[in-house]
């Protein structure tokens, strides 16, 4: 699935020396291969050390990753400075693949309820899918994260966060109610979701289904109660008259409306 999102790109203090993917051709043929190449290797590579978090937990090594992607640690380092440019680029691989998941179901055209349902869904599955990532990004246990100048979970967090600000905005203005609220209800949200996130992933003490509906009538009964003050009832179950969606570019977020 092509991203819709473009990616508020990771700044290192050591910017790597390897060729990525959002870098142009150079227009010399040869080159360009050898580019495309190292591009697809180094992607490999990023898969290799997914597939090794899962067995080796936040903590693994190089020899771990190398080990999984079958090739020798020098082999490895001709595609990646050190450790730190490997956490950058799982972090680059880990804001795909949510994004891929849960701007799709942001943009759901559903009712509100299913719609909220969707979001959640989509971001608990990747977590448990992925939680070795998750638990490498959003606590900084990678040992040489303190040479990176980039906190992925943070940035993550702000995109989702403003994507959603403006999202509730326009319905907000589309029922000519105040949108200032917008967003710091966007950013508690955010938080919530994140903060039971953290917690389910430590405790497990409820499905994944069941979290994700206890958070999603937790979140609509907050929108209805809102409206409910302004004299808005909202059917949760039925599709609204206009569907607002999300277009996230580089660091900022705006909607639209689909006829």
């Amino acid at each position: 699935m092509p991203l819709v999102v473009e990616r508020v790109k990771r700044i290192s203090k050591h910017p790597s020396k390897h060729p990525s993917a959002d870098e142009a051709a150079t227009g010399d043929a040869r080159r360009d291969r050898w580019r495309k190449h190292r591009i697809a290797r180094r992607a490999e590579f990023v898969e290799a050390a997914l597939r090794a978090l899962d067995v080796h937990g936040p903590d693994l090594g190089m020899d771990d990753v190398a080990a999984e992607a079958g090739v020798t640690k020098p082999v490895l380092y001709r595609h990646f400075d050190d450790k730190a440019d490997l956490y950058v680029a799982l972090g680059q691989r880990g804001t795909e693949i949510l994004f891929e998941r849960l701007i799709p179901a942001i943009n759901a055209e559903l009712a509100p309820v299913p719609r909220i349902r969707m979001a959640l869904d989509a971001f608990f599955t990747v977590i448990e899918e992925h939680p070795n990532l998750y638990r490498l990004l959003a606590r900084g246990s990678f040992q040489d994260k303190s040479r990176v100048d980039a906190d992925v979970v943070a940035e993550d967090k702000e995109l989702i966060a403003t994507a959603l600000t403006a999202l509730l905005g326009d319905y907000m203005r589309m029922f000519n109610m105040d949108s200032g609220a917008a967003e710091p209800w966007a950013h508690g949200i955010v938080g919530m979701v994140q903060n039971t996130g953290e917690w389910w992933l430590d405790r497990r003490s409820m499905g994944r289904d069941s979290v994700v509906e206890y958070l999603t009538q937790i979140i609509w009964a907050a929108i209805d109660g809102l409206t409910r003050q302004h004299g808005i009832v909202i059917d949760a179950n039925l599709p609204l008259d206009e569907n607002k969606v999300v277009r996230l570019s580089q660091s900022t977020a705006s909607t639209e409306e689909l006829g």
